[in-house]
């Protein structure tokens, strides 16, 4: 059966599910395999729950005879094809994004922003990866107007087969960085792979949206001879350019265009780095002729609840939550901006950053050293990528035992930054703090 047959099954049942517990009345159940599960061992169970169709890619789990079972050779290649299938049934804009730092953010601002003229379909959470943007995919309904797609990568090609299925009709990448190094292999890999973003929307004449402050995304968008750019930044030689004006904690900046006079806005997001995800933001909508005034209502009324540059404010502290996820060049972003916060008592919880490689050590001592000179009055380490560095500040193995420190010695009255990778655990925190 091939994907165009395949999707006419689709059309009649448009609801799959990849999860055995969540079977909707004439579903369709894909089969997908994971490190520690066999999709195809649920299907019979999938179909009495009520699935209409099974999509298997193991014979032994494919009744012969019996037209509820389709199989195929590779369910996750199945479900990427199958979801490309749809969403070449929606001629509408679609913006691909991707980047080391940001992508996420990024990706909601723009949607609200967007969201103020058009009906948008965009990535829900982090769903960036090879699994997750076909189910994004598969959102698509006739009522959405535009769609935004975030796209992840920690591997060399990750983003060159997600192009492939999701294909933008213009895109960006907020930035590259030193991360998942042990994937990439290296700061040139990573440039690589966040490229391909670049290489797909060159072979298409597709329109790029660039952050002009960042070298490296100008040298990328240079060899590969992109002359559809849209430039924004701090430089007032941008399409749209922009400056911080203050950071207490909340950003607070102000952009404008050759054809608009400034536009001041007070954002809910804790982070001067932000600016340029706001400035990404702000281009893509103006690019879409949504109004200036609509886009400050957007940036204005966006309040972060991902673990990514909030503050929460508890009965004891104040919080610089931004536990997600951490690089280093997101880390030094975080301890820079916290540096200069204009409020008093700052302590910071920093924990280790995964997927660095050989060069971990040589990271985690940048950070310690960043430290130093930030004026915190107080500083933790979590991770045994800490352990071995020689600093004064007190070092954890896990977030268990900061959760016991915690409980016998209670901060006060703190501003307190909160960063690490996702892995970590430091999400955890707040609620004790």
């Amino acid at each position: 059966m091939d994907i165009s047959e395949l999707y006419q099954i689709y059309q009649a049942h448009p609801v799959i599910t990849t999860d055995s517990r969540d079977c909707p009345e004439g579903s369709i159940f894909l089969a997908l395999k994971g490190a520690s599960f066999d999709g195809n061992k649920f299907a019979d169970m999938a179909l009495e729950k009520g699935c209409a169709y099974v999509i298997v890619d193991e014979k032994e789990y494919a009744k012969e005879g019996e037209e509820r079972y389709i199989l195929v050779e590779d369910c996750l290649t199945t479900f990427k094809e199958l979801a490309r299938e749809h969403r070449r049934h929606f001629d509408i804009p679609v913006v691909g994004i991707t980047g080391t730092n940001g992508k996420t953010t990024t990706k909601e601002l723009v949607s609200a922003v967007l969201g103020e003229k058009f009906n948008v379909m965009f990535t829900q959470g982090n769903f960036n990866n090879d699994v997750g943007v076909p189910k994004t995919l598969f959102r698509l309904s006739p009522e959405n107007e535009i769609a935004v797609v975030e796209m992840g990568a920690s591997h060399p090609g990750d983003i060159r087969k997600l192009v492939e299925y999701v294909e933008p009709t213009c895109g960006m990448i907020t930035n590259v960085g030193r991360a998942h190094l042990q994937g990439f292999g290296s700061f040139e890999g990573v440039k690589k792979t966040k490229g391909e973003l670049y290489d797909y929307l060159a072979a298409n004449d597709a329109l790029v949206f660039i952050n002009a402050d960042n070298e490296h995304l100008m040298q990328m968008a240079e060899q590969r001879n992109i002359n559809r750019l849209i430039t924004y930044g701090k430089d007032e030689n941008c399409d749209v350019w922009g400056e911080v004006i203050s950071c207490a904690p909340f950003l607070k900046f102000r952009w404008r265009t050759e054809s608009f006079d400034w536009h001041e806005v007070q954002t809910h997001l804790i982070g001067s780095y932000n600016i340029d995800n706001m400035l990404a933001a702000i281009t893509i909508g103006l690019h879409f002729d949504v109004k200036p005034q609509q886009i400050d209502h957007a940036l204005e009324n966006y309040i972060p609840s991902n673990n990514r540059s909030q503050l929460e404010e508890t009965a004891h502290n104040k919080l610089v939550v931004d536990a997600y996820n951490a690089n280093p060049s997101s880390m030094a972003a975080a301890i820079e901006n916290f540096r200069m916060m204009d409020v008093p008592h700052k302590m910071a919880i920093l924990g280790q950053m995964g997927e660095l490689g050989e060069v971990s050590h040589e990271e985690h001592q940048k950070v310690v050293d960043q430290l130093q000179t930030a004026g915190l009055e107080n500083v933790w380490l979590v991770g045994d990528e800490f352990k071995d560095i020689p600093c004064s500040y007190r070092k954890f193995q896990n977030v268990e035992e900061v959760k016991e420190a915690l409980k016998a010695n209670q901060p006060h009255d703190h501003y307190i930054l909160i960063k690490g990778s996702n892995s970590v655990k430091l999400f955890q925190l707040p609620e004790l703090l």
